[in-house]
């Protein structure tokens, strides 16, 4: 392993240590797919079968558990955009996303104010946390 790639690494390993995880050898191999290419958005299976061509030996169980480990961790947000399929957004900033249905593909909508009108009053003792939009997207129809 080249000194850029091993401090690519050490990096992950640190990365996933102050999130409160034990980095296992596992753990930070799914962390450098997820994380080596930027900000995007991804299914467990998706990742699992990136991890298995990268040739980490990964079972698809341990992909679903540390994406949400790394979930509850900070590190990811989710994203439920189907009724079966979840998405994991490695950018865990406030922001919103487009859904193109059919394609099963999900993008971030560019950084313009979007306002949501008359949102509930949250129950006694709650406050709203977050607010996430997904706009649904399909080809048009031609006639």
């Amino acid at each position: 392993m080249d000194l850029e790639a091993r401090t690519e690494v050490v990096t992950l390993e640190k990365r996933v240590r102050e999130a409160g995880l034990r980095p296992t050898r596992q753990r930070v191999a799914l962390a450098q797919l997820l994380f080596a290419r930027g900000d995007r958005h991804l299914s467990a299976e998706e990742l699992h079968e990136e991890a298995l061509t990268a040739g980490v030996r990964v079972s698809l169980a341990t992909v679903y558990n540390s994406l949400h480990q790394f979930t509850e961790a900070g590190l990811l947000r989710i994203l439920a955009v189907e009724g079966t399929r979840t998405y994991f957004d490695t950018n865990t900033s406030d922001h919103h996303h487009f859904y193109v249905e059919g394609d099963n593909r999900i993008f971030d909508i560019p950084h313009v104010p979007v306002t949501v009108v008359n949102l509930p009053e949250p129950p006694d003792g709650m406050e709203i946390a977050n607010v996430d939009v997904v706009v649904r997207l399909r080809r048009k129809r031609t006639v």
